[in-house]
């Protein structure tokens, strides 16, 4: 999978950091989201769908290589 993120559209709620921290990291400046594995292991695959759907502004997209 592989995993893309639209700054423009991210707010800083920190879905996706509780839902797949090993994948999903906050600005200490701004709150918005730092991707940290943009093709992270299959054994991530579940919570990187789950901060997906989580995403109240819709700015994580994942599509599987």
């Amino acid at each position: 999978m592989r995993i893309f993120i639209d700054q423009g559209k991210c707010v800083g709620a920190g879905q996706c950091v509780f839902a797949a921290p090993e994948v999903f990291d906050q600005g200490e400046d701004d709150g918005l989201v730092v991707l940290l594995q943009d093709e992270p292991s299959d054994e991530l695959s579940d919570a990187v769908h789950d901060a997906a759907h989580l995403c109240p502004a819709l700015a994580i997209k994942v599509r599987e290589l």
